[in-house]
């Protein structure tokens, strides 16, 4: 089907389905207002018949209330639920039409020096990342933007690969995870404040008496209670015992009040964590990878949804200490508070292990699903071949996945062997600088298991390293040329190192004089050659391509070129062989008004 058909037509069933539930609430209302006026009509028509009629009745329609109440709050529940699809289709069908700007940018991950990040807009607005992200906690954001900072290993992009085509298919549970993500979002707080308190001791389980005392104590205070109500105890014991016992809840209480506050802003993050997790657990999964994932999940007779619903509901019932009406009574007769916080310890003692799993995994399930989205919304990308041997790299069709596909031109590439470089030269705004990007941001989805834009695509498993967009640093004093030249040492270094790196440099040294630009690249390139290095430079200096006399073997000359009629310019913006011939910067600057 047609993706934005797909889009539309589950927009329709969403709308259509958004419409009964709120129907359904309309309807809630007017049942809750029925069952109170059955409540009151109870007593004024039951009440000479007896007060047992009047009880009776009152529980029976008490107990209707209520159940209306929490199937309300249900159904509020799927409409909050439907609401939130809804926004997801409509984000998807302007992604469809080259608006992605609604998605998270990724700002929070643009690393101040990275091999390639900041060059090939890997993260903030109208990059890479926004283009992907279908995250919706801060773990899977985390995740995302680590399979795009640096190569995953081959066998690790196959299982991707394996994966992501999978989840291709599951859209509608990959939207249903999106939305219960968004209602409480999972975020790198909740998972600190569960850690610090897994390694804080505990505080009365090391203590192996309140074991026992956690029953014997409210049995003790019930039962003087109970026999005071009878007139089998005096005043004297019953008001001592309820002293006692109060002092007892008041230090209790002490010590509880620092770990429910720091778990109690969690409990929000843990209904998502659960529900979302709950999701997974009932997926069925065919691909290896999907299926190890979900096993973190589920135990032999256990789920990892039920663990975190555990602690989710201890904590709402230690909620009540903030109900004074309930948490008096509570505490003074059964050590509500003790209760609650031994079954948290207990929880700590079994779960402990499993916390950072839980979230690492999901974060994993978040980050693959943004790529099984790319591949429903894209099913003409591929998947790329990988090489262990070190270097190849070819491709057809291929093109910049953050231009739209009736702007953009795809090109080729191919270069055999580690032992040729590729030299491209051409005139200004050609499309050499685009060309660099498109191979590169490619080559950045490849290496982490998502499909590229290309007809077909094959590459070795490499360190992308790049030299493109380089600026001035007015916070270290550093100059445009010698944050250049940083760039290039560190480039150099892993080349020496005999590092597996695939390099992208565009107009190098332009900080310096034309002199000492083209001895430098000169160095750079005959050096690059010796090393054996993989690399694409692009050039405006033609000089550099006569370096195919002196290394025949080792240089590809390609090139972007510009027709020029009746001093107007016309791009193609086509990759062809050998040596660029035309040139288009006096036509720009006479355009400007510079006379030459």
């Amino acid at each position: 089907m047609d993706r934005k058909k797909f889009y539309q037509n589950r927009l329709e069933e969403l709308r259509a389905h958004l419409k009964q539930l709120q129907q359904r609430k309309s309807s809630f209302a007017w049942l809750r207002l029925g069952a109170i006026i059955a409540i009151i009509a109870g007593f004024y028509v039951l009440w000479s018949l007896g007060i047992i009629y009047v009880i009776v009745a009152s529980v029976l329609l008490l107990f209707i209330f209520v159940r209306l109440v929490s199937a309300d709050l249900k159904n509020q529940s799927k409409i909050e639920h439907t609401n939130q699809l809804i926004r997801i289709n409509e984000n998807e069908l302007k992604f469809l039409d080259g608006n992605y700007y609604d998605f998270p940018s990724g700002s929070e991950h643009i690393p101040k020096e990275h091999p390639y990040a900041n060059d090939l807009d890997i993260f903030g607005r109208a990059s890479l990342f926004q283009y992907l992200n279908r995250t919706t906690s801060e773990p899977g954001s985390t995740k995302l933007a680590e399979y795009l900072k640096s190569p995953a290993s081959k066998e690790d992009i196959a299982e991707r690969q394996s994966s992501v085509k999978e989840l291709s298919g599951k859209v509608s549970s990959i939207q249903d995870l999106q939305s219960l993500g968004a209602k409480n979002k999972i975020t790198f707080s909740t998972k600190s404040r569960l850690e610090r308190w897994i390694k804080e001791p505990n505080v009365f389980s090391g203590f192996k008496p309140w074991k026992w005392l956690r029953y014997l104590l409210p049995a003790i205070i019930l039962t003087v209670v109970i026999l005071y109500i009878f007139n089998e105890a005096s005043d004297t014991i019953f008001y001592l015992s309820l002293l006692v016992f109060a002092v007892i809840a008041y230090q209790i209480n002490k010590v509880v009040a620092p770990v429910h506050e720091q778990l109690s802003k969690v409990a929000d993050e843990l209904t998502t964590l659960s529900s979302s997790i709950l999701l997974i657990e009932k997926e069925k999964f065919e691909s290896p990878l999907l299926k190890r994932w979900q096993s973190v999940f589920l135990e032999k007779h256990k789920r990892a949804s039920d663990d975190i619903l555990k602690i989710k509901k201890i904590l709402d019932r230690l909620d009540l200490r903030y109900n004074l009406v309930l948490s008096l009574p509570l505490n003074w007769l059964l050590l509500w508070n003790l209760q609650q916080v031994l079954d948290l310890e207990k929880w700590k003692e079994s779960e402990q292990n499993n916390i950072d799993e839980w979230f690492d995994t999901l974060a994993n399930f978040e980050a693959l699903n943004s790529f099984g989205i790319l591949f429903f919304n894209q099913p003409a990308w591929v998947f790329p071949t990988i090489h262990s041997e070190y270097f190849s790299i070819e491709g057809t069709e291929i093109g910049h996945p953050l231009i739209p596909k009736e702007k953009r031109v795809d090109n080729f590439i191919n270069i055999p062997s580690n032992s040729e470089l590729m030299l491209v030269t051409g005139s200004n705004m050609a499309g050499k600088s685009t060309y660099l990007r498109s191979i590169g941001v490619n080559v950045v989805l490849a290496m982490s298991g998502a499909p590229v834009c290309a007809a077909a695509f094959s590459v070795s498993l490499v360190q992308l390293m790049s030299s493109m967009r380089i600026t001035d640093n007015l916070e270290e004093s550093t100059s445009t040329f010698y944050a250049e030249l940083k760039k290039l040492k560190t480039i150099i270094e892993k080349v020496n190192a005999g590092e597996k790196v695939f390099i992208l440099l565009d107009e190098i040294l332009r900080g310096t004089n034309s002199l000492d630009r083209h001895t430098g690249s000169k160095a750079l390139i005959k050096q690059l050659i010796k090393k054996k290095a993989a690399a694409i430079i692009a050039t405006h200096d033609l000089e550099l391509a006569n370096l195919k006399e002196e290394f025949s073997h080792n240089i590809l000359n390609y090139h972007f070129d510009v027709e020029v009629s009746n001093d107007e310019l016309y791009f193609d913006y086509r990759l062809k062989p050998g040596v660029c011939n035309s040139l288009n910067a006096s036509i720009l600057m006479k355009k400007i008004g510079i006379e030459i």
